[in-house]
C-alpha cells in the first residue's frame, strides 16, 4: 500500500461489510473516482446498479480485488506480464483478461471477458480484504453524465439511491480521475483503452 497511514474508521469498514453481504449497495471512494459497489458475485446487487446508473447492461463494469492472489479465481487465463504489470504500475490500472469464470453473466462482457483492478486504496483495502470477493465498481454518476472528480460533485439521487455512503475520504476535495485501463491477450498482447 505505497506506505499510507490514513487512519480507516473500522466502524465504517463494517457498515459497508454489512452492506454489501445483505446484497446491497454503497457509494465509496476508491483509488481513482468514487465509486458505486456491491458484491460483484451476485447478480441480483449487480442489477440494482445497472438501475441506480440507468447503465446499459451490456456494458460491463470495474472488478475490484484486494490482491493479486485472488485473479486465479476470477480468471481462466492470467498472462505472466499481468502480474508484472501490476507491480509497476505507478498509477491505478484496469486490466481487462480475455477469459472469466466464477462471476454471473451480468459482471462479465458478452465476449467472457472481465475488467479487473487491484485497488491500491486504504479503505478500498481493508474492505476488499474482510469481504474476500470481488466488489464492482463503476463511477458515481448517472449514465451519460461525466463522472465525479471528488464526493462534492456526486449527484443527489446516488447519494439517495444507495443502502451507504462510506465517510472516509468525503471530505477530500482533490480531483480523481478513471485508472488507465488495458486489454491483455492470452498470449501476453496488450493494448491501451483508456491511457
Amino acid at each position: 500500500m505505497h506506505g499510507k497511514t490514513t487512519y480507516v474508521d473500522r466502524n465504517d469498514v463494517a457498515k459497508a461489510l454489512e452492506v454489501l453481504k445483505a446484497g446491497g449497495i454503497i457509494l465509496y471512494p476508491t483509488d481513482t473516482i468514487w465509486g458505486i459497489g456491491c458484491d460483484a458475485t451476485n447478480p441480483e446487487a449487480v442489477e440494482k446498479v445497472f438501475a441506480l446508473k440507468g447503465r446499459d447492461q451490456a456494458k460491463s463494469m470495474i472488478l475490484l480485488l484486494h490482491n493479486e492472489n485472488q485473479l486465479a479465481s476470477y480468471v481462466n487465463d492470467i498472462p505472466d506480464v499481468a502480474y508484472e504489470l501490476i507491480e509497476v504500475t505507478d498509477r491505478p490500472l484496469t486490466i481487462i483478461y480475455s477469459q472469466s469464470k466464477n462471476l454471473p453473466a451480468s459482471t462479465v462482457a458478452a465476449d467472457g471477458s472481465v475488467a479487473i483492478r487491484v485497488a491500491d486504496h486504504p479503505f478500498c483495502q481493508q474492505l476488499l480484504q474482510r469481504f474476500r470477493k470481488p466488489i464492482i465498481s463503476t463511477s458515481a454518476n448517472l449514465s451519460g453524465q461525466s463522472s465525479p472528480a471528488n464526493f462534492s460533485e456526486i449527484d443527489v439521487a446516488i447519494i439517495e439511491g444507495v443502502d451507504y455512503v462510506v465517510e472516509f475520504g468525503q471530505h477530500d476535495m482533490k480531483s480523481q480521475k478513471p485508472s488507465m485501463i488495458m486489454k491483455l491477450g492470452s498470449g501476453g498482447q496488450f493494448e491501451f483503452i483508456r491511457k
